[in-house]
């Protein structure tokens, strides 16, 4: 039998997800979508779905809690 290693998954959780609150911006998803349209050369409609980091949050889908 293997001897567990400190990497594997523990049960621990983050802190944060209990002292936070999801973010608005981001919805607690840590991303913003960004859809957008473009009309190319042929007049044909482009769709485009833009996938970012969430600045609100850095990405971690929580803010810290009201005071």
């Amino acid at each position: 039998m293997a001897a567990s290693t400190s990497e594997e998954r523990t049960g621990i959780f983050n802190l944060r997800h209990l002292t936070g609150e999801r973010c608005p911006a981001c919805g607690g998803t840590g991303a913003l979508r960004v859809d957008s349209e473009n009309i190319d050369e042929h007049f044909e409609v482009e769709k485009r779905t833009l996938i970012t980091e969430c600045p609100r949050c850095a990405g971690t889908g929580y803010v810290a809690a009201a005071g």
